[in-house]
């Protein structure tokens, strides 16, 4: 065996690295497929009109890279944010400009057959995690295998989504950063309360002429769960709920010169089970913004629960949740407006009566020349929410300018200014004050 490795050693490393990497450069088509590329961009469900012909069970690999520099400072007023001990139990976690650990994405995507594809995302590296997880998959059928002129008429319109996916409430979503896979996103972050989440369900769509609607349920939660449920003093409600949520909009092209899109969300769960609810909780990959307004000491990690979600602010409506999302979409040539309202009341299971978060987020974005290569942007975002145990309700303001290039259409570099301020928090709470800036550069590659 050792003769054999040695005669055809150089045969070997070419059949182990060189003819994967051909293959992947030779990738097949995928119908209904949003691209990992600058192709993908401004691309949200997909539509029904990105068909390929068939022609036997097809596999495509893609993956997406981030690396960061990070330049933030950051300060709060809290009560006990100097010294040692007690005298230091809000002091914020010391930090200086550096390189983050880079993040990685993998992608497998595979036409099983004709209208029905698969996706598989695995997170090879990420903030909250360095060790590998499956992101989710799921099967899409924009096509069925059976015979007949209803079905055919019906597919027509139709698109039925199966699995472990991301939840599609709301268009943020679909403009943030998901760990390795930054190249959709202008900025560095995706909203302050970050309405996304991973779950098991199913969601049906349908559309046509520019308008679609969608209907969907899933179990709520990042992860499957089949613990029972133990009742509190608040709240002797063991049910394990659904949640169900709807969407509907327009999206519409006016010739070459303007795209107008319009869409409603809304997201109900009455009773959550296991680990609780994750719509805003239910990233796996972490901030982008790493370790600004967390409590630490020189050589301690940060003692903050929610350290891989620096910059973020998480309502806790882990037992019940209704949320609500309209966002709005304009582009005029070069010109993108991205706005989000959304409203959103619910508890924990510790409590007895719902609070109440409120967001308003706006980008500006101007790409500059024929192919839209030099892009810059402007983003205000704001957050008003009554917090468990907090006797007022709390606001964090996010300001932030940015600015990029993509060298390819696979190949991004930009950079942000941002500025972000935590107003009304208790003086006994870390975040009393509080307030980062800076600049943070990145390097994205996605394919």
């Amino acid at each position: 065996m050792k003769t054999f490795i040695r005669k055809y050693r150089v045969a070997l490393l070419i059949a182990t690295f060189v003819l994967p990497l051909f293959a992947m450069a030779q990738q097949p088509k995928i119908a209904n497929f949003r691209a990992y590329d600058k192709s993908g961009i401004n691309v949200f469900e997909t539509s029904k009109s990105d068909t390929a012909k068939f022609d036997g069970l097809k596999v495509r690999w893609g993956a997406g890279f981030t690396q960061q520099y990070q330049s933030l400072t950051h300060e709060n007023t809290a009560v006990n944010n100097s010294g040692t001990g007690s005298a230091g139990v809000n002091r914020l976690y010391p930090i200086a400009p550096g390189f983050m650990t880079a993040q990685a994405n993998l992608f497998m995507d595979v036409q099983l057959a004709d209208g029905i594809k698969l996706n598989l995302t695995s997170y090879l590296s990420s903030r909250h995690h360095n060790e590998t997880w499956v992101k989710g998959g799921y099967i899409q059928f924009d096509k069925v295998p059976f015979k007949g002129q209803f079905w055919d008429n019906l597919m027509k319109i139709a698109t039925i989504k199966i699995g472990h996916f991301e939840v599609n409430y709301g268009d943020a979503h679909f403009r943030r950063s998901d760990g390795g896979q930054a190249l959709y996103n202008p900025f560095m972050e995706g909203n302050i309360a970050d309405a996304y989440a991973t779950e098991i369900g199913g969601e049906v769509y349908l559309q046509k002429n520019g308008f679609f609607g969608m209907i969907a349920a899933t179990n709520g939660m990042i992860k499957g769960h089949i613990d029972s449920v133990f009742a509190t003093v608040q709240d002797d409600n063991t049910n394990r709920s659904p949640s169900l949520y709807l969407k509907g909009g327009v999206d519409k092209s006016l010739g070459d010169i303007a795209r107008v899109r319009v869409t409603g969300s809304f997201y109900h769960n009455s009773s959550a089970a296991g680990s609780g609810l994750t719509l805003y909780g239910g990233d796996r990959t972490g901030s982008n913004y790493q370790n600004v307004i967390e409590k630490g000491v020189p050589g301690a990690l940060p003692a903050s629960t929610a350290v891989a979600f620096s910059g973020r602010l998480n309502p806790g409506f882990s037992k019940k949740v209704d949320a609500f999302m309209l966002n709005g979409f304009l582009k005029i040539k070069g010109l993108e407006l991205f706005g989000t309202y959304e409203t959103a009341s619910g508890r924990t299971k510790t409590e007895t009566a719902n609070r109440k978060m409120t967001q308003l987020a706006g980008d500006a974005v101007y790409r500059v020349g024929k192919a839209e290569n030099v892009f810059f942007g402007l983003r205000y975002n704001t957050v008003k929410a009554a917090l468990a145990g907090a006797t007022q309700d709390v606001t964090v303001n996010r300001f932030a300018v940015a600015g990029g290039w993509f060298i390819t259409k696979n190949v991004m570099m930009k950079a942000e200014y941002v500025t972000q301020q935590y107003k009304d928090f208790a003086v006994t709470d870390y975040r009393n004050g509080g307030k980062f800036k800076g600049l943070v550069i990145e390097a994205v590659v996605g394919f």
